[in-house]
């Protein structure tokens, strides 16, 4: 190649890029405008299924960049695993048999939000709901609740929608470290914050008109009275929903249930079968497969049982029910609890199967094959992290993305 030729493929590149370093051997165009990015509003992807499709999601995670103490958070290290150790390929070691496509990240990240919520869309998927630990400093409730938020900010411009699911095993944890005086009062706290900054929300979900609260359990409030207590300051109160089997723990509190994850889909068929048709409101689950890794992980809290993934067909399977019990709503469990091996999120050992199958159910239309299209995004974002030029054009592929403009958005990414 001569040196003239080398100038004009420099040259060429700069132009597609829009800026070149200062040492090149082909000067800037000081007469090309500068890029100029369209903000579009998100486009809803059109569905022949009606259920309404949602996904359960932890925002928990933590890397030593984003952590205050500069560790790895638990949730990939556990008790005994170090993601600096790093194998032949790359892989970082992480508590979890299955690994991230993305490899592990802080929930925080908005190029990681970014990645999930485009995911999610062309998946099918209609809103999150965000597994939250509440209002108090306590453990890592406080930065799972600011990585929530982070979250929530995004989901307007990708057109979706969110909801609540409330922990409240942690509350005795609360009342112990002298946060609040009772397991009632932190939880109408929490409560409180929940409606003036959530419930009010245009893309919070709503359910008979009323924002809808999920909780996992009750495990600490066990009675109709504390939930009639918690409840009590509230207008509208939620259209609150617990775990399957768990809704006489707070009586006429309660509205309905939601179905989970256990040992076999047994459970799943009774639920569909005798519990469904008595409730206000109901959801069910579909999950590609559970297995843990708390023994692994030196934990004490090893659950004993296992539901193998089996090449997509467990996966298959609950999807199916859900086709066939006529779902209003769907709970895919979950996005990416690598913990317990439950995630819908790409990963190294199952790639986009898992949403793709989504795509499938929700019988979305007319979006092509994004999803790697979609990764080359992310990985674009961390390999020019640094160059706002680059970033900016990776902005409008964002926004030709959740226009539902493909062809622009992948347009840009091939010139990078």
């Amino acid at each position: 190649m001569t040196k003239f030729t080398l100038n004009i493929n420099i040259m060429l590149f700069c132009l597609l890029l829009g800026s070149c370093d200062s040492s090149s051997d082909t000067p800037k165009d000081e007469n090309q405008p500068p890029f100029k990015l369209e903000v579009f509003g998100a486009v809803a992807i059109s569905k022949t299924n009606s259920t309404k499709v949602f996904v359960h999601y932890m925002p928990w995670f933590e890397t030593k960049e984003s952590s205050p103490n500069n560790q790895w958070g638990y949730h990939w290290t556990m008790n005994n695993k170090n993601p600096d150790n790093k194998d032949a390929s790359g892989k970082r070691e992480i508590a979890s048999h299955y690994y991230p496509l993305i490899g592990p990240y802080h929930s925080g990240d908005k190029d990681v939000i970014e990645n999930h919520l485009l995911l999610m869309k062309y998946a099918g998927i209609d809103g999150i709901l965000i597994d939250w630990y509440g209002t108090f400093d306590l453990n890592d409730y406080k930065i799972v609740k600011e990585n929530s938020e982070q979250l929530i900010a995004m989901l307007d411009d990708a057109g979706l929608e969110y909801a609540i699911v409330y922990e409240d095993w942690f509350l005795n944890d609360i009342v112990n470290a002298q946060l609040a005086p009772t397991v009632v009062s932190a939880a109408k706290k929490d409560m409180a914050y929940m409606q003036n900054t959530y419930f009010k929300d245009a893309n919070y979900i709503k359910t008979n008109n009323k924002p809808l609260l999920l909780n996992f359990g009750p495990i600490t409030l066990s009675t109709p009275e504390e939930w009639t207590q918690v409840f009590s300051a509230l207008s509208p109160k939620p259209t609150f929903l617990t775990l399957w089997n768990k809704s006489s723990e707070a009586a006429d509190n309660a509205q309905g249930e939601y179905a989970w994850v256990y040992k076999n889909s047994t459970y799943l068929s009774n639920f569909y079968t005798n519990t469904l048709p008595n409730l206000q409101v109901g959801i069910g689950s579909a999950y590609p497969g559970f297995k843990d890794f708390y023994k692994e992980g030196g934990t004490s809290t090893a659950i004993g049982w296992t539901i193998e993934h089996n090449n997509g067909a467990t996966l298959d399977e609950t999807l199916a029910m859900a086709k066939n019990a006529n779902l209003k709503y769907l709970q895919l469990i979950t996005w990416n609890d690598f913990g317990e091996g439950t995630m819908f999120e790409p990963t190294k050992e199952f790639g986009y199967s898992y949403i793709e199958k989504v795509k499938t159910f929700a019988g979305v239309q007319n979006t092509g094959n994004v999803f790697s299209s979609i990764s080359s995004l992310y990985n674009l974002r961390k390999e020019f992290s640094g160059n706002a030029t680059v970033q900016k054009k990776l902005d409008q592929a964002f926004y030709y993305f959740v226009s539902l403009q493909t062809h622009k958005a992948t347009a840009i990414l091939e010139t990078l």
